[in-house]
């Protein structure tokens, strides 16, 4: 199953559920211009992809898009517009996966989790993130 976070127009989240089953073939969950991309791959015993390499293309992105694996326990993602305001939470389980793009966004961890974090980089961490008062203020802190 593939859910889309939205305020207004603005697509906030795509998350992708473990339970998700894709047919053959490859499916894209985001817009073609978006500065990441997400999407299932299913090919049958046999399928060669030709090799090949990516041209080095000189991209602009203006926001840092962030994508989650959970691999194990359980998280609880809550969603904020551009001003800040809480928007909307749900639950990330083992195995989903949700990709970050606009506004903003916090987490509380409901178990022991192991995930991984994909982003762009480089990493700028005074210019890359805005803190702010979200509903779990004691989790931002520490993060």
């Amino acid at each position: 199953m593939i859910e889309y976070v939205k305020n207004k127009e603005k697509l906030l989240a795509v998350i992708v559920r473990a339970n998700y089953k894709q047919k053959e073939g490859i499916e894209f969950f985001t817009p073609a211009d978006s500065t990441q991309q997400i999407g299932c791959v299913c090919h049958k015993k046999g399928t060669a992809v030709a090799a090949h390499m990516h041209n080095k293309v000189k991209r602009e992105v203006f926001y840092t898009h962030e994508t989650l694996i959970i691999k194990s326990g359980k998280i609880r993602a809550d969603f904020y517009d551009d001003c800040k305001n809480y928007v909307s939470s749900t639950e990330l389980d083992k195995g989903d996966v949700i990709l970050f793009t606009e506004g903003g966004h916090g987490f509380k961890y409901l178990e022991d989790t192991q995930l991984i974090e994909i982003k762009q980089g480089p990493y700028l961490e005074k210019d890359d993130k805005v803190r702010f008062k979200g509903i779990e203020d004691e989790y931002i802190k520490t993060k």
